[in-house]
């Protein structure tokens, strides 16, 4: 089910377009699995992603996709790997059935069996009654089935996915992401591109931040949270109790009096003496554990 070792390696990457710097610096290696790249709009998600693919070239630096260069390689590296971009980029006029077909085609699959893919992918992601009508016809979340289809249809060692569940409704993104970690029962590796922090908690395993085009952190989504974090809530002057926890070295989410400390060791004690510090006192505190948007929140403060 899927490789072993890392799909990815980036080493220096620096894109720039002009004055503007989308990537600056990057180091990375993403190893096999369901990895999630996560940063707000304008991070260089779909920067990096152009730049696995080939569409753009590194302005300093090495990219290594699957152990081939996307810019002196780039048909060794598209023949493995699917594409799901996040603008609209599906013909109107032709049928789901058709249009998949044909790139199958295009990854040089013969007419036939091409058709036959196209049906069977189809029906994985929930289309095999419509794949006959026009795409014009489609729903939001029919075409974004579509754009999943022809990323798969030619059975790719890796897909990436540029915010595949944007535009849908909540019952429409839960399907979407179901697909998604379905992807790993067959032995396709994942980079899948959001800015919705809790999709990516529901479908990998790695997780990848970036912001401004620089990486904050990479690392297994179970060790985000390893130690675990205190959530409290203070009675006045909470932003000097933040302060005098950050300047212990500790990640401080804050939100009016309510704090998320962490991680980090002896958390309690650190809280209490803050508090009596800052003259103030405790509502609530309780052990939980960090979701991953306070981390990424943490890690830009």
């Amino acid at each position: 089910m899927g490789r072993e070792g890392s799909v990815v390696e980036v080493s220096g990457l620096t894109h720039d377009y002009g004055e503007v710097v989308a990537l600056k610096d990057l180091d990375l290696t993403v190893p096999a699995g369901v990895t999630g790249l996560v940063g707000a709009n304008g991070a260089g998600k779909t920067t990096l992603l152009r730049v696995l693919l080939g569409l753009i070239h590194p302005t300093e630096g090495r990219v290594a996709v699957l152990g081939h260069d996307p810019e002196t390689e780039p048909l060794e590296v598209r023949s493995k790997i699917g594409y799901m971009p996040e603008v609209e980029s599906l013909p109107v006029d032709q049928t789901a059935a058709d249009f998949v077909a044909y790139t199958a085609q295009l990854a040089g699959i013969p007419p036939r069996e091409a058709k036959r893919r196209s049906s069977e992918t189809l029906f994985l992601v929930g289309l095999a009654e419509e794949r006959f009508r026009y795409i014009g016809d489609f729903s939001t979340g029919m075409r974004q089935r579509v754009k999943l289809a022809q990323a798969i249809v030619h059975d790719p060692d890796l897909v990436l996915l540029d915010e595949p569940a944007s535009g849908l409704d909540p019952e429409g993104r839960q399907q979407m992401l179901e697909l998604i970690r379905r992807l790993r029962g067959f032995g396709i590796d994942v980079i899948v591109s959001s800015h919705v922090l809790t999709d990516i908690e529901q479908t990998c395993d790695w997780v990848v931040m970036l912001d401004g085009g620089t990486l904050l952190r990479s690392g297994p989504l179970d060790g985000f949270d390893s130690t675990g974090t205190v959530r409290v809530e203070v009675l006045e002057n909470a932003d000097m109790v933040a302060g005098l926890l950050r300047d212990r070295g500790l990640g401080v989410v804050a939100e009016g009096p309510r704090l998320v400390v962490g991680p980090g060791e002896a958390l309690e004690t650190a809280i209490i003496e803050a508090t009596a510090v800052a003259r103030s006192g405790l509502v609530r505190m309780t052990r939980g554990t960090a979701s991953l948007e306070d981390l990424f929140l943490g890690e830009e403060r």
